[in-house]
């Protein structure tokens, strides 16, 4: 993309999705522990256009792509969807919420969003005041980190993003406090406490919370949720060796879970209301050998299960399916996705749909307010990814402090490492009609599969060996001509041959 600024130079780890601002790339992810060649380089976190040229986003209502310039594309490159069928609209011009703050700047939420949000507001104007008000008590730590701290593969004080003399040097007032109201007429938010406080600019990066499914016990004692510092002490508290815990959820987050409690030894059940586990990033053929890995690793798996209450007589003694099984359980982790923190935006008038609606700049429907990461919504989609929280985080900060910098949207991709399997995923994997064909290549531990349309990839997933990840990323989101992929067809000479191509 044109225009793009730069504050330092941004590594992203390909597997966990970590973000790292320095000249070089680390020598290892402190979240996940991938190595250094598992860091690309990250562009493009905002854009500027140039002088009198409008731009503006639009994404495929279809597939998700996203496309920029001053009109939709004439078909969607992923999915061949016509122009109609695009959402968005150009910005020709600033919004009414660039231009710098009149007075201090306010954050609401210390994880990654709201913390980026202060660093680069900071950078951007030294002299404004900035407060950073989080609903938990300490320091803001790596959210992301917490499934590895309950495994005991690091420890507590490794979990904090800055310590104390950072917020002291560059004068940013951490707040330990919950936002209670917003006063838009008189811009002031009120806290929890009684304190009040004035904004030229307010940030909205609270996040989101975890959904607890309307099952009958989830208030007994034994059930639990992972969300915070404070839940992840309290598990590691209970989960003693040999206690019998069942995860609900076979997403990302219930696997980790899963997994890092057997680490301390718990008896751990997965149950996944799909016919595979994780869903969302991974096809049948996928889920189903990770299924199976996962049972191979002591971890017993129930799919195409739903759960109809969890029983008790005080405390969890069972979890009991809609199936009439009953699974024995001295624990419960409610594993089953979050939802965006949206009642502040709501009560004080702001438009939200799924998420606090936002336009590229991460300005809301009052120009005085952005809002950014889990809990915003840009171009209909929720994120609720750390590279996009980072970078959504980045643009409101700056924004907020005069800037005039644009979220340009992230494609659908998912490099992943699920109890030490590399897993990879991107655009249009699952084939939505007979207009698309699918290339698959297999062996006992490896499993690839191509979606392609018109002579392009336009999906894939990766499972066991994901060192062909980076080109087919480049590959899709570029929409280049498969003949034209000769690093790729190298690789996999299979698929030339699947597409009818001559081979020198």
């Amino acid at each position: 993309m044109k225009g793009s600024f730069h504050m330092a130079a941004n590594w992203k780890c390909e597997v966990c999705g970590y973000v790292h601002s320095a000249a070089e790339r680390p020598e290892c992810c402190p979240i996940c522990g991938a190595g250094s060649d598992d860091f690309t380089a990250m562009d493009a976190i905002g854009v500027q256009p140039p002088q009198g040229v409008g731009t503006g986003s639009w994404r495929c209502n279809i597939c998700g792509y996203l496309h920029d310039g001053a009109a939709p594309p004439d078909a969607c490159p992923l999915c061949g969807a016509e122009a109609s069928l695009f959402e968005g609209s150009p910005q020709a011009a600033p919004s009414a919420g660039s231009g710098p703050s009149a007075g201090p700047i306010v954050i609401i939420g210390a994880g990654i969003a709201g913390m980026t949000a202060a660093e680069e507001a900071r950078r951007a104007a030294p002299d404004v005041p900035i407060a950073l008000v989080s609903a938990e008590r300490g320091l803001p730590y790596f959210r992301l980190n917490l499934t590895r701290f309950l495994a005991g593969e690091v420890d507590e004080p490794s979990l904090v993003m800055h310590e104390s003399d950072w917020f002291r040097q560059n004068r940013v007032d951490l707040i330990d406090a919950a936002a209670e109201e917003i006063d838009r007429t008189a811009e002031r938010v009120l806290l929890s406490g009684g304190r009040a406080l004035d904004y030229g600019r307010l940030i909205l990066a609270n996040g989101s919370h975890p959904f607890v499914p309307p099952i009958g016990g989830a208030e007994l004692d034994g059930v639990m949720i992972l969300r915070t510092l404070d839940d992840a002490r309290t598990l590691i508290e209970k989960a003693t060796a040999g206690i019998r815990v069942v995860c609900v959820g076979g997403g990302l987050l219930g696997l980790e879970t899963a997994g890092a409690l057997a680490k301390r030894g718990s008896a751990l059940t997965v149950i996944e209301g799909n016919t595979y586990l994780l869903p969302r990033q991974l096809t049948d053929e996928a889920g189903s050998r990770l299924g199976t890995h996962v049972e191979g690793a002591g971890i017993t798996v129930h799919t195409s299960a739903r759960v109809a209450e969890i029983e008790g007589n005080g405390a969890v003694d069972a979890v009991r399916l809609v199936d009439g099984r009953s699974i024995p359980a001295d624990m419960v982790v409610l594993t089953t996705g979050v939802r965006p923190n949206t009642s502040l935006a709501r009560r004080c008038g702001l438009s939200v749909r799924n998420g606090i609606v936002v336009d590229d700049r991460m300005v809301t429907s009052d120009p005085k307010i952005l809002a950014c990461g889990d809990v915003a919504e840009h171009l209909g989609l929720l994120y609720g990814i750390w590279p996009a929280s980072y970078a959504q985080g980045s643009v409101a900060g700056l924004n907020a402090a005069g800037g005039d910098a644009l979220f340009g949207g992230f494609p659908p991709s998912n490099r992943l490492k699920v109890l030490d399997v590399n897993l990879f995923s991107i655009g249009l994997f699952q084939p939505p009609d007979a207009s698309y064909s699918v290339y698959e290549d297999a062996d006992r531990t490896v499993y690839r599969r191509l979606v392609l349309r018109d002579g392009r990839i336009v999906g894939a997933n990766l499972y066991g060996d994901t060192d062909l990840a980076v080109l087919i990323k480049d590959a899709v989101e570029e929409g280049t001509q498969i003949p034209e992929l000769t690093g790729l067809l190298e690789q996999l000479p299979g698929l030339a041959e699947f597409c009818g191509l001559k081979r020198d």
